[in-house]
């Protein structure tokens, strides 16, 4: 298993899995150092027991770019959230409707 999967971290709700990893948010070359990490996250929604890597098999979504998180805790924490969002249906941009049926018809 490598490092980074070991990192992901998967949460069930209402028959879908929330994938989340939590990284080190980059600090550009011309920023002044931090004294304290940052963390943003990537995550995708994949109904339970699908490969997200498939095509039309999952909603990815990452943190916004001006977003930054005091925790990798806190980045997962946010990013559970926002899958919980997808799948609600309260998500102003994502939807799971688009992976609900292997029969994907664009437009």
């Amino acid at each position: 298993m490598s490092d980074d999967s070991a990192r992901w971290h998967v949460f069930e709700y209402e028959g879908f899995e929330i994938h989340v990893l939590p990284q080190l948010k980059a600090i550009p070359e011309h920023a002044p150092p931090r004294s304290i990490d940052h963390f943003v996250y990537i995550g995708h929604v994949c109904r339970r027991g699908t490969h997200a890597d498939a095509p039309f098999e999952a909603v990815h979504f990452h943190a916004d770019g001006d977003d930054a998180y005091k925790s990798a805790d806190d980045a997962v924490d946010e990013a559970r959230h926002v899958g919980k969002s997808i799948i609600d249906g309260t998500h102003p941009d994502l939807s799971v409707l688009p992976i609900m049926s292997h029969h994907h018809h664009p437009g």
